[in-house]
C-alpha cells in the first residue's frame, strides 16, 4: 500500500502524510465533502479536487491489486511462476504492462500455434528461431507424420508457434505500441449502401487524422456512426513501421531459417499483434474521449446547479402554448401549489383579455413576486404577453430554462409529489421552483436529462453517473440544505445520508413537526453517531435556539464558539450579531490537538454571515424586441443571449429563436482559446453577433469577437 500512496502523492505533487490521511478518512466512512470541509488538520487543508483525485486514484489501484493477485494466482498454478516474474508483477503500476506480462500464461482458446503443438511441431520452431544455416525442408522432413502431411505444413505450423512467441513478446508489443502513440490514424469509411441514411455523418465519409490529435467530439461523432452501422473506423500506423522494428529484433542472418521467421514475425503483426492494438488503442482512446466528455459535462451540471436562486418568493409560473394555451400555477414561497389552471392568451384561441383578467386576478390574490416562463414553445410570445400588462406592483418576469421539465412530470418522483395532477401541472410548477431554487429541484432529474454537455449518451454511463452524483452531491453540501424544507431527494444528496436515511428524516419531521435542533437528528430512526456526524454541518434550520444550526460550523465545534463567547462575555448571537465582538477572537488561542487554525478560520468566517448561500443574486434578462424566429434573424446583427450549453468545441447560445446558436471556440474572444470555459459560463449573459444563419438546416453561427 506505501508504494501506491508514494505513487499518488508524486502524481498529485502532494505529500505522502496527506495523501494517507485522506485515504485513511475514505476507509473510516468519511465522504469527500465532509473531509474537505471539516478534516483540513489532517489533510494539510486539501480541496475537494485533490480529495477526490485520491479517492479515485485509490480505488484504481484497489482493482490493480486484486488483478496482480488473480494473475500470480493462475501463473502459480501453472507452475511457471518465477521470482524475478512475480517481482515485475509485484512491482508494477501500469495495468498495460501487467496484461503483457500475463499475456504468454493467459488461458486461450484453441489457437493455430495451440492445433501445431498438438502436432508436435513447437521444437520445430525452436529449431528455426535459431537461424542457423540448412535446408527448412531438411529439418522439417523428420515431423511430416501423424497429422502433418508435408514439410510445408510443418514449417506452416512451426511458424504459427513463433508468430504467437512474437506477439506475446513483451518487448515486441512495446515497440509496436509506440509506433501506435504517435503514428497511429483512425481512419473512417462509409459502409457501401449508406450513404441517404448516414447523410449526418458526411464529414466522416472518408476521414483520416493522426489518433493522438482527434479531439473528444470528434472521436465520440465517428464512434456513433460506427455504432449506428454508417461507418467502418480502424485505427493503424504505416505496418513497415512496426515490421521494421520486429524484424530488427527477432530476424538474425539471412538464412532460409531467417526466412522463416520473418514470414511468422510478419504474420504475427497482421494477425495477432496489430488487431489487438487497434482494439487497445480503440479502447484507450475512447476512454479518454469519454473522460473528457464527462468533464466538460460536470462542469456545465455544477454551473447549473449552482445557477442564481430567486429564493423563497410567491411566484406565478407558465408553460407557454398555442394551441393546448399555458398551464398556469401559482406556488407559495415554499413552492407549494396553491392554484393551476390554462389560459389561452395566444392563437387559435387569441382569449388575450380573458387572460390578462386571470393573471391580474391572481397576482393580486396570491401576493406574487415574481413571474416564471418556460423558455419553450411559445415563450417568446408568452413573455411578450405577460410583459404588456400593467400590474400594480413591479413584478420582475424571468425565463427559465425548462429543459428535463418534462422528464420531472411523467417521472415517479413528480407522481408521488402531484398524484393528483397531470404532467403539464407538474412541469409548470418545476419550472416556478427552478427559479425559486434550481438546486432543489434540479436534483429530482437524471442529470443525463437536463440537456447540457456533449455526447452523453455515447460514454460510459456508469462513470458518468459516478462522476454526475459527485457533482450533485458537491453542490449540495457546498451550498447547505434547510432541513425542515428540504425534499428526501435534495436531502439523500447530503454527505453521509443516502436515499433510506434522506425517506427516514422526511417521515420523522411528518410524524414529529419541524426539527427544532441538529441534535435532535439522533432521534431519527437508524441514524447512527458517524451518519450524524458526516451530516449535520451540512444541515441547516433557520430561526433554531441555537444560532450556529443555521451555520456551517458543524456541532462538534459548537464547544469552541461557546468558549469565545464566554471569554468575551457575551452570548453567540451577540457572537455572530456584532463585528466588534468578533475582532476581539485570538484564535491562536483556542488551538488543541483536535483544532487547527484551519478550523478554526473557518469558523471565524462562517460567523459573520452564518449560513449564507454561496450561489449569486438572479439577474432579469430580456432578449431583443421583435426578434422571435429564425426568420428574424440576418448577418451582421448585435444580440443578447444566454449560454445554455458549452462543449469542447465552442458555446451554445439562446437569443430567443427557439433555436441555440453555436459560438465555435474559434469565435469567443480576439485571442487564442484552448477551452471555452476559460470564457463563458452557463446562464451567462452575453451579447453575440450572427455570423450566418442556415434556415433549412435550423443553424445559427455566432460570434463574440468584437461586439
Amino acid at each position: 500500500m506505501d508504494k501506491y500512496i508514494e505513487h499518488i502523492a508524486g502524481h498529485l505533487a502532494i505529500t505522502y502524510h496527506q495523501v494517507n490521511a485522506v485515504i485513511g478518512l475514505l476507509h473510516e466512512g468519511a465522504t469527500v465533502p465532509f473531509i474537505s470541509r471539516y478534516r483540513k488538520e489532517r489533510t494539510g487543508g486539501l480541496d475537494e479536487v485533490f480529495i477526490r483525485e485520491i479517492e479515485l486514484q485509490n480505488k484504481k489501484f484497489e482493482e490493480l491489486e486484486k488483478r496482480k493477485t488473480t494473475v500470480l494466482e493462475t501463473i502459480s498454478e501453472q507452475g511457471l511462476l518465477t521470482d524475478e516474474l512475480a517481482r515485475k508483477i509485484t512491482n508494477t503500476f501500469d495495468p498495460v504492462e501487467l496484461e503483457d506480462l500475463y499475456l504468454p500464461y493467459k488461458p486461450k482458446r484453441r489457437t493455430k500455434a495451440t492445433v501445431a503443438r498438438e502436432l508436435g511441431l513447437e521444437p520445430l520452431a525452436k529449431q528455426l528461431m535459431k537461424q542457423v544455416s540448412g535446408a527448412v525442408e531438411d529439418m522439417a522432413l523428420a515431423y511430416v507424420k501423424g497429422g502433418v502431411g508435408s514439410t510445408e505444413e510443418a514449417l506452416q505450423g512451426a511458424r504459427d508457434i513463433i508468430a504467437e512467441w512474437v506477439s506475446e513478446n513483451q518487448q515486441a508489443r512495446q515497440k509496436c505500441r509506440r509506433v501506435f502513440e504517435h503514428d497511429a490514424l483512425i481512419v473512417s469509411k462509409l459502409i457501401k449502401g449508406k450513404e441517404t441514411e448516414g447523410i449526418k455523418y458526411t464529414d466522416y465519409f472518408d476521414f483520416a487524422e493522426l489518433l493522438k490529435k482527434c479531439p473528444s467530439h470528434r472521436m465520440l461523432a465517428m464512434r456513433r456512426g460506427e455504432s449506428e452501422g454508417f461507418l467502418k473506423i480502424s485505427v493503424e500506423p504505416e505496418a513497415e513501421s512496426c515490421l521494421t522494428l520486429l524484424d530488427a529484433q527477432f530476424v538474425r542472418g539471412y538464412t532460409h531459417s531467417s526466412e522463416q521467421v520473418r514470414l511468422a514475425v510478419n504474420d504475427s503483426y497482421k494477425r495477432l499483434i496489430q488487431p489487438s492494438l487497434e482494439n487497445e488503442f480503440k479502447k484507450r482512446y475512447k476512454e479518454k474521449a469519454d473522460e473528457e466528455a464527462i468533464q466538460v459535462f460536470a462542469l456545465n451540471l455544477r454551473q447549473l446547479l449552482l445557477a442564481s436562486p430567486l429564493g423563497q418568493k410567491r411566484i406565478l409560473a407558465l408553460d407557454p402554448g398555442f394551441r393546448t394555451g399555458c398551464k398556469l400555477v401559482c406556488l407559495n414561497e415554499y413552492g407549494d401549489l396553491l392554484h393551476n389552471e390554462t389560459i389561452y392568451p395566444h392563437p387559435p384561441q387569441n382569449e388575450k383579455g380573458t387572460a390578462t383578467k386571470k393573471i391580474l386576478s391572481l397576482v393580486n390574490s396570491y401576493k406574487i413576486e415574481a413571474i416564471a416562463i418556460g423558455n419553450g414553445t411559445a415563450s417568446r410570445e408568452t413573455e411578450a404577453f405577460i410583459r404588456y400588462i400593467r400590474f400594480d406592483s413591479d413584478l420582475q418576469v424571468f425565463m427559465v430554462n425548462e429543459s428535463g421539465a418534462s422528464i420531472y412530470s411523467a417521472s415517479p418522483i413528480a407522481r408521488e409529489e402531484f398524484p393528483d395532477y397531470d404532467v403539464t401541472v407538474r412541469g409548470a410548477v418545476s419550472i416556478g421552483r427552478r427559479l425559486m431554487d434550481p438546486l432543489a429541484e434540479l436534483v429530482k432529474i437524471d442529470a443525463k436529462s437536463i440537456g447540457v454537455g456533449q455526447y452523453q449518451h455515447d460514454v460510459d454511463q456508469n462513470k458518468l453517473k459516478e462522476n454526475l452524483d459527485f457533482v450533485v452531491e458537491s453542490c449540495v453540501n457546498a451550498v447547505g440544505v434547510n432541513l425542515n424544507t428540504a425534499s428526501k431527494h435534495l436531502l439523500s444528496y447530503v454527505s453521509g445520508l443516502g436515499p433510506k436515511l434522506a425517506q427516514n428524516v422526511v417521515e420523522y419531521r411528518k410524524e414529529n413537526g419541524a426539527f427544532s435542533s441538529r441534535k435532535e437528528l439522533k432521534k431519527v430512526p437508524r441514524m447512527g453517531d458517524k451518519a450524524f456526524e458526516q451530516c449535520a454541518g451540512f444541515l441547516r434550520i433557520p430561526n433554531a435556539k441555537n444560532p450556529l444550526d443555521n451555520s456551517a460550523v458543524h456541532p462538534e465545534s459548537y464547544a469552541v464558539v461557546d468558549a469565545m463567547a464566554k471569554d468575551l462575555g457575551v452570548e453567540v448571537g451577540v457572537l455572530i450579531a456584532d463585528e466588534s465582538v468578533r475582532k476581539q477572537i485570538k484564535p491562536e488561542k483556542y488551538v488543541s490537538p483536535s483544532v487547527g487554525l484551519p478550523t478554526l478560520n473557518d469558523i471565524l468566517k462562517e460567523l459573520e454571515k452564518p449560513g449564507r448561500d454561496p450561489r449569486s443574486k438572479v439577474k432579469v434578462f430580456e432578449f431583443a424586441e421583435g426578434v422571435n424566429t429564425v426568420n428574424d434573424l440576418y448577418e451582421g446583427m448585435v444580440l443578447p443571449g444566454i449560454v445554455t450549453n458549452i462543449t469542447n468545441f465552442g458555446a451554445f447560445v439562446d437569443v430567443g429563436v427557439h433555436q441555440d446558436g453555436l459560438v465555435h471556440i474559434s469565435m469567443l474572444a480576439n485571442r487564442f482559446v484552448s477551452n471555452p470555459s476559460e470564457v463563458v459560463s452557463l446562464n451567462q449573459h452575453v451579447q453575440v453577433k450572427v455570423v450566418s444563419v442556415d434556415k433549412e438546416r435550423k443553424r445559427i453561427q455566432l460570434s463574440m469577437k468584437d461586439v
